[in-house]
């Protein structure tokens, strides 16, 4: 029976053209090679599975080739590159500084550093997981690393450079290697599909692309996973089985659902979800990703950016044209409050439920405002100014009358619905009605009555106190209306005094309300309020402990006395 080689180490890239997804970094060593400017010491580094070692041995490998060819590529053909493909090369040397971290396997490397190499030109120290190496370590390496033999050439690798000292990124030439993206990692795996007999779905391949993210190690290990599971015909079912990733389909559904407000068929698939053993926090962020997706098919400038195959790109481009910016924008803006919040929220399935209910309640809020852009647009006008007006009560003295009339002929009276925003003020008048090519112009409104009866401060005392009765809460805000008096200015002009910001932010809240009521107990719509932030006492200013204390000892001198005697501290 034939030994099993995994695909990883079967398909291990041997030359700089068979690389995937490192074109850059290979094109500079090749050409470092061509022009003979090789340098004493490289640093690798880059997430897990991308290269760093395989294209470490590439270099070592070719830099020592005795014929290279014309493309500075080894020839695998002489004796050093035989050496090294049966891995009894002596010129070459790889170190797992993972296993051998400290200061005497790092001295011990010095010591061998010194013996020039047997075939070819260099002797190559390939020192892997280099940011695993000991504080002593890594000062011992310093001096044969900045200035080695002639022939000594290292190349360190790592997965995490910010753990590596100073003094040694300064004296390496610095590569940083980049995930492989979706593509490329399909591209290779189609190869080595074919080379294996395998049939493969892409749809299936760019699952096992993205759940790689972007390392082509782990995507070699999910296709091995997946033969074993599926056979030599890999499908898309069969991949999301096995991987335990969620169908597109349950998210196009569910985009469906909320583009027609759906509520329950949204909750029947979210527990769908649940059954089959998924998490919901994987759940919200995946939605969070399809939303991102449905947006970037949008336009085709973005559409290079939606990762996934063919047909399932397709369908992308079918549910953005039903999906409108707006939608999409609360959409993601829901979903990743929803991931965000997950984490802290106790009751998770809740959390999400509700997150749901109100992505299907978008749709809602659109045919609302639809309404009011059906009609003609001197009342479409009118309503939309009036809902916008600020949140604050209307005395009942500054009704406004709006008359809307149309010329040049009588015209048929008929009711619309009033529309009215929560907290806000709205219209309910006759509206008129005619042909589309009729003009409208709004008549003259009535100007508001300005009242000015005379008032003294014990009125003003009154109508302030008498205010608190319309305040449903009862807090902070109540009590220090009622603890409170206004000081008369002028006038029209009072001023209230309070005590620190928190209470100014809370009294100007409520300022246009209570200016309202003042004004129509008053009878004088000339009323205007002031607020004033009281001076800080000294006491007050005492920011630190010991201000604090210094403050209390000049009142109370026994205080230092029995600090001293005590010899205590102030914390």
């Amino acid at each position: 029976m034939e030994n099993f080689i995994v695909s990883a180490r079967k398909y291990r890239p041997s030359t700089f053209n068979s690389v995937v997804g490192q074109s850059a970094l290979t094109t500079t060593l090749k050409n470092a090679i061509k022009s003979n400017h090789l340098a004493h010491a490289y640093l690798f580094c880059g997430p897990r599975g991308v290269g760093k070692t395989t294209c470490a041995r590439i270099f070592a490998k070719t830099i020592n080739c005795e014929n290279l060819t014309t493309d500075f590529e080894a020839c695998n053909q002489c004796e050093s590159c035989v050496s090294f493909n049966e891995q009894r090369s002596y010129n070459i040397h790889e170190l797992d500084a993972a296993s051998n971290n400290g200061v005497d396997d790092i001295r011990s490397l010095t010591d061998q550093v010194r013996i020039p190499p047997q075939i070819g030109k260099y002797s190559v120290y390939i020192i892997d997981e280099v940011h695993m190496l000991s504080q002593g370590a890594f000062n011992a390496f310093l001096k044969t690393l900045e200035e080695p033999p002639a022939h000594a050439i290292f190349i360190l690798a790592t997965t995490e450079k910010h753990k590596i000292i100073p003094t040694i990124l300064s004296r390496c030439q610095i590569y940083d290697f980049n995930r492989i993206t979706v593509a490329d990692t399909v591209k290779h795996l189609q190869m080595v599909a074919e080379k294996e007999g395998v049939t493969v779905d892409v749809n299936g391949l760019n699952v096992v692309a993205q759940k790689s993210d972007g390392g082509m190690r782990d995507a070699l290990s999910i296709f091995d996973q997946l033969v074993s599971f599926c056979g030599n015909n890999i499908t898309y079912q069969g991949v999301i089985e096995n991987l335990n990733v969620l169908d597109y389909e349950y998210y196009f559904k569910l985009v469906e659902a909320f583009l027609k407000g759906e509520v329950s068929k949204t909750l029947l698939i979210f527990n769908e979800v649940l059954n089959k053993g998924f998490d919901a926090h994987h759940f919200i962020t995946g939605l969070s990703s399809h939303l991102r997706d449905v947006l970037v098919s949008k336009d085709p400038q973005t559409i290079s950016l939606l990762e996934v195959g063919a047909d399932i790109g397709e369908r992308y481009k079918s549910q953005a044209q039903l999906c409108t910016p707006e939608f999409l924008f609360q959409a993601l803006k829901i979903s990743n409050d929803c991931d965000i919040d997950y984490r802290l929220s106790k009751n998770k399935r809740l959390l999400v439920e509700l997150a749901l209910i109100r992505l299907c309640q978008l749709t809602d809020e659109k045919k609302k405002s639809s309404l009011i852009d059906d009609l003609p647009a001197p009342i479409q006008k009118i309503v939309v100014e009036t809902v916008n007006l600020p949140e604050t009560k209307a005395p009942e003295i500054a009704k406004p009358v709006i008359h809307v009339h149309e010329k040049p002929k009588p015209v048929n009276h008929e009711t619309k619905p009033t529309f009215q925003k929560p907290g806000s003020i709205s219209i309910s008048a006759p509206i008129v009605t005619s042909a589309p090519a009729a003009s409208y112009e709004t008549t003259k409104v009535e100007p508001l009555p300005v009242l000015d009866k005379p008032f003294t401060t014990d009125e003003l005392e009154v109508a302030w106190l008498q205010f608190t009765e319309t305040i449903p809460e009862q807090g902070r805000m109540k009590s220090f209306i009622l603890s409170t008096k206004p000081h008369l200015l002028s006038e029209t002009n009072f001023e209230v005094t309070v005590s620190n910001h928190l209470q100014e932010k809370e009294l100007k809240r409520l300022q246009p309300e209570l200016l309202v009521f003042i004004q129509k107990h008053l009878q004088n719509s000339k009323v205007k309020m002031n607020i004033k932030i009281a001076e800080e006492t000294e006491s007050q200013k005492a920011n630190t402990p010991e201000d604090r204390y210094r403050i209390l000892a000049e009142k109370n001198p026994a205080l230092d006395t029995l600090k001293n005697g005590l010899q205590l501290e102030i914390d």
